[in-house]
């Protein structure tokens, strides 16, 4: 496979010298914010509050991780002196208030934030996540489409890693009705692998895929359960629709039933997690006794952080080990044209 110069040391930064991503989410925004509103009240949450929370994220789990995932309003300032120079850096472009339609939701980008931006900071890729059901107002999943894809040439012009996470959701009528960032309950595992295999074309150009379990996490059998077969077909029908390396989100799932789904999606060719209420949710009870959630962080939470590492090391695939590199990789333009070939983000 041929790959820019940018986005192949974008993959090696964000992965463990092993070539396997172990990534901490600390980008949350309504979760944490209506977190803090529910224990000091207002109307919403101080935004010295919000940052302080990630901070103490950051601070506690990044020297566990590959690499952290970030967003540029509450976590990055006051966060990424906690993030090793040798660590991965991801950053959000999404805002996280999206538009509610009659059809579905339609995303969009932080308001006077881009990818560019983002390349010119420092950072290694840019994460995107989309709403997305491919059952949709046509319009709705023509709008989500062209915001991803006008993501991915961005991402290709500056040669940084496009890291896109999408989201099933329930449509206007159906059960489990919310705007909360949670997993859908009642969420038909067909939508997932459907919404993937849109998303793996090659126009859009995504180079890690961040994906949520196909099945409810709570309602993944344990392995080795009688349901396990049907299951891992499940999974394995989400790796075979990803044209590139993946990682598994945990979407507010409880630790043993992330645990799980990590187990399955490994089975199933996954390269990794990027994961952040798994990990840290627990600890985030102790709120808004701050000095309770470092104990709980440095406790329970890296102690998590170690188990599914481990996990990681043993069942997950090496990015390079992706069918994508098959056959290895040669950086695009490669040779003694390398100055001349290179630059015009076309190469991608």
């Amino acid at each position: 496979m041929e790959i820019s110069a940018g986005k192949l040391w974008s993959l090696r930064r964000l992965a463990d010298t092993q070539g396997r991503f172990k990534m901490v989410a600390v980008d949350q925004r309504p979760p944490i914010m209506n977190l803090i509103t529910a224990q000091k009240g207002g109307e919403s949450a101080p935004d010295e509050e919000v940052s302080a929370v990630k901070e103490a994220l950051t601070r506690n789990l990044a020297p566990k991780a590959s690499a952290m995932l970030l967003d540029p309003i509450w976590a990055y300032s006051d966060a990424v002196r906690h993030v090793h120079p040798g660590q991965g850096l991801i950053v959000t472009l999404e805002d996280h208030r999206f538009e509610e339609t009659g059809g579905g939701r339609k995303s969009a980008s932080i308001t006077d934030w881009s990818v560019e931006k983002i390349k010119r900071m420092g950072a290694d890729a840019v994460k995107v996540l989309a709403w997305y059901r491919p059952d949709a107002d046509p319009e709705i999943c023509a709008h989500q489409q062209r915001y991803v894809e006008e993501v991915g040439q961005a991402c290709a012009r500056h040669d940084i890693c496009f890291l896109f996470e999408m989201l099933v959701y329930p449509l206007p009528g159906e059960e489990d009705q919310t705007t909360d960032y949670r997993e859908h309950q009642f969420k038909r595992p067909q939508n997932v692998v459907d919404s993937v295999r849109t998303f793996a074309d090659p126009r859009f150009g995504v180079d890690i895929f961040k994906l949520e379990s196909p099945i409810p996490a709570d309602q993944v059998p344990d392995p080795g359960s009688p349901d396990a077969a049907e299951c891992q077909k499940w999974f394995d029908a989400l790796g075979e629709a990803t044209t590139r390396p993946w990682v598994m989100l945990s979407a507010g799932a409880n630790q043993s039933s992330f645990k799980n789904v990590l187990r399955y999606a490994y089975n199933a060719g996954a390269n990794g997690f990027l994961a952040g209420r798994a990990i840290w949710w627990q600890a985030m009870q102790n709120y808004p006794d701050m000095n309770a959630v470092d104990r709980a962080l440095t406790s329970e939470s890296v102690a998590y952080m170690e188990s599914i590492n481990q996990l990681t090391d043993a069942e997950a695939t090496p990015w390079q080990a992706h069918p994508a590199f098959a056959e290895g990789y040669r950086i695009a333009g490669a040779g003694a044209e390398f100055p001349r070939m290179y630059g015009d983000g076309t190469a991608a």
